[in-house]
């Protein structure tokens, strides 16, 4: 059995001790900074978008912040550095949990994206919800395992200052993925102190990560960087290794200026699948049946930034390069298609990526009321390789399939192509009254695919889409700290380019006839919302929304990284729901907080794609999230003392069209306590999973065999929460 504490002898953990004690030596002195450098500082406008009317400059801690007079809906915020550090987090991801109703969860190893949910979504690895990162959008289209692919992994969370969030098809400079949400990550571009951290846990679990700033020249310079380790409690270990590093040079404030900040990702990892019920007495709860699963991944970037004011206006242009990879080993059905050589698959991912992101805000008047008028462009461009492979022990293979007498070729699909994405927005902002202002945008976005297939020529060719998206927001505030909410608004997710120009299917199990012919799917999905909501302070220390929301997409047709064919349902899904965000402070350092979601999602006619065998199928849209509660309650450093203890519950969900297969529901404890032992040294834990609770941190229902000679069952399938764990945590701020 394996020690489930950290081995006190590890060499790894030496070596993270030993570069924290240099940079803490080196660094204290080459990059010490004076005590009196105040923190970065932002406007809590918590909207992410440009704006002329100047705003008092605070230091954004938390969501005690108020967006009375800012924010265009109930269901928008920010979250400071503070409260973000206070939060007790498994693994990188789950600083988006920090946004009311968001939950993050894994169904393979930790260097794999994560899975998100909300309203009534199971987004996969980010398919209708953006992440930005200082502005760069980390979600990948036409992703070799799945749209919208955002990997969380290279974010390092004591580096942001800030998360601005937004929900729904609202908002002017969000586009592709944003139909659900969208979370803007602001970094710092320097820091109040610089710092080293270690930190140990249970099942191998290592990490050390610095921060350092000071003035350079006529800027500064921050630079940052993590290394970590994890082995999980899998029968076979993650061994999960990855590197981070953040370098950024900035000049100016946040009238005029600029910066370029430059970063590194690098992960790599063995996986436990998620594994069917069945498996269990043969594979243990936290076993797999595949120990050669796993993947490598990296993304590199550069982005610049600039920005001025004027007395009128304000212009900002932000431009960006990365290069990112991927190759990803997966094995979900086992011993289904090939009996003797197994269901494993490779995917693979090659991309380089350019980018810019420009905007121009005018202030001026209409009918003597203040109007601010916004125009944006932006426009990205993906150089794209990837590939579909059946592999055995990661080696590329001919598969044979047993149920169809054929045999598939080791490589699936491959192809080149040019994904080019271009959107242009304008924007009107207009304050009637101090009671009444108005947000109406008009949007428009092109995409174009140019694809070579390597493996089936007819497949090639080109393709665009292009779609408007109109939105309005309307907001009264007829009460003193209060106000009304009221929008509307279309938005879309791209799909695959490679299903675009697709004609014929690949051969795969799916499909084992190499003429199979393919329907192609469009490049754009629409998608079409609306909310109401309020916000209101008239609780002392309570900022407290309530939004009831609807949305409505086009298809939920898609292509399907794993086989490269076509799945889901081609009708129209219908997702309504209401969220209920509290934060509140009665008291100098004590928080409490609670967030609320329920949501619904239907198709709009029955669908038997989706369905448990032998049945008529059903209108319920598998997986998608139902009822979400969050909350905790927090102490926040009351001489030097700060702990919290936080809840998530994740409610079960339909796992099938017809609902015969449903999820149960998940429930996790988590708390966190530190002490600050004087200027320089602080002290922390982390306790997770406290309740040590068995439950699934996703579900899924399929088709699996098990074993070579075993028959095929269609069951519940799922990947377990980590049991109850300790994190011990040191850090020097000097």
């Amino acid at each position: 059995m394996r020690n489930p504490l950290p081995d006190s002898s590890c060499p790894g953990l030496g070596r993270l001790a030993a570069v924290g004690l240099a940079v803490l030596t080196v660094g204290g002195t080459a990059l010490a900074q004076n005590t009196t450098n105040a923190p970065a500082t932002a406007v809590a406008d918590g909207t992410n978008q440009t704006a002329v009317t100047r705003l008092p400059e605070v230091s954004v801690q938390g969501r005690v912040d108020s967006l009375l007079g800012v924010a265009t809906s109930a269901s928008q915020g920010t979250v400071g550095a503070e409260e973000l550090a206070d939060r007790p987090r498994l693994r990188a991801g789950e600083i988006l949990e920090a946004v009311p109703g968001v939950i993050i969860t894994q169904h393979a190893g930790g260097g794999k994206a994560n899975q998100y949910f909300l309203r009534g979504f199971n987004l996969d690895h980010g398919t209708d919800f953006a992440v930005f990162l200082d502005g760069m959008p980390l979600n990948l289209p036409s992703h070799a395992h799945g749209e919208g692919y955002s990997d969380l992994n290279t974010v390092i969370p004591e580096l942001v200052e800030r998360l601005d969030y937004e929900k729904g098809p609202y908002y002017a400079d969000v586009g592709n993925f944003g139909s659900v949400g969208a979370a803007h990550l602001a970094f710092a571009q320097t820091l109040p102190q610089n710092f080293v951290s270690l930190e140990a846990g249970a099942y191998g679990f290592e990490r050390g990560v610095f921060g350092l700033s000071d003035t350079f020249g006529p800027g500064r310079l921050l630079v940052g960087g993590e290394a970590a380790h994890d082995d999980g409690p899998w029968t076979h270990p993650d061994d999960y290794a990855k590197l981070n590093g953040l370098l950024t040079y900035s000049q100016g404030d946040a009238a005029h200026g600029g910066s370029v900040t430059a970063r590194a990702y690098h992960g790599d990892w063995n996986s436990t699948d998620q594994i069917p019920e069945s498996a269990i007495p043969q594979a243990g709860f936290f076993g797999g049946l595949n120990p050669t699963d796993g993947g490598t991944s990296g993304r590199y970037s550069l982005q610049g930034e600039w920005h001025a004011d004027g007395d009128n206006a304000r212009t900002r242009v932000m431009a960006y390069g990365f290069y990112y990879d991927l190759d990803l080993f997966s094995d979900f059905t086992y011993f289904l298609t090939d009996t003797n050589r197994g269901d494993q698959f490779e995917q693979l991912d090659r991309r380089w990526v350019a980018g810019l992101d420009a905007s121009h805000a005018r202030t001026s008047t209409a009918f003597g009321h203040e109007m601010v008028n916004t125009f944006g462009l932006q426009v990205r461009n993906d150089w794209i390789n990837n590939g579909l492979f059946q592999t055995q022990d990661r080696v590329r293979v001919i598969k044979f399939d047993s149920a169809t007498g054929t045999y598939l070729p080791a490589t699936t699909a491959q192809d080149r192509f040019t994904d080019t994405q271009v959107g242009l927005y304008a924007e009107n902002k207009i304050q009637w009254s101090d009671r009444f202002r108005s947000v109406a945008t008009i949007r428009g976005d092109l995409d174009y695919f140019d694809v070579t297939s390597l493996t089936t020529p007819a497949n090639s060719g080109a393709s665009s889409s292009g779609l408007p998206s109109p939105k309005l927001s309307l907001v009264y505030g007829p009460v003193e700290k209060n106000e009304f909410y009221l929008q509307g608004g279309y938005s879309f997710h791209s799909n695959d380019g490679r299903g675009a120009t697709q004609t014929v299917e690949p051969v795969s199990a799916d499909n084992p006839s190499p003429n199979t012919p393919a329907s192609r799917i469009p490049g754009l999905i629409q998608t079409r919302g609306a909310e109401v909501g309020w916000r209101t302070e008239m609780v002392p220390g309570l900022r407290s929304g309530v939004s009831l929301w609807y949305l409505h997409s086009d298809s939920e047709l898609q292509l399907d990284g794993d086989t490269g064919g076509t799945v889901a349902s081609a009708q129209p899904s219908d997702r309504f729901g209401v969220e209920w965000a509290n934060y509140y402070t009665p008291i100098p350092h004590l928080v409490f907080d609670l967030d609320v979601a329920q949501s619904r999602a239907r198709f709009s006619s029955v669908d038997a794609g989706d369905a448990a065998p032998n049945s008529p199928g059903g209108t319920r849209v598998p997986e998608a999230v139902g009822l979400v509660l969050a909350g905790g309650v927090t102490l926040q450093n009351l001489n030097g003392f700060s702990a919290g203890l936080r809840l998530r519950y994740f409610g079960p969900r339909d796992l099938t069209s017809d609902g015969e297969y449903r999820s149960a529901a998940t429930l996790l404890l988590n708390a966190q306590a530190g002490y600050q032992i004087n200027r320089r040294w602080r002290v922390s834990a982390e306790l997770l999973n406290l309740l040590n609770r068995h439950d699934h941190d996703i579900d899924y229902a399929y088709t699996a065999r098990t074993t070579p000679g075993g028959a095929p069952a269609f069951q519940d399938v799922f990947h377990p929460v980590e049991p109850f764990q300790v994190r011990f945590a040191v850090t020097a701020h000097f």
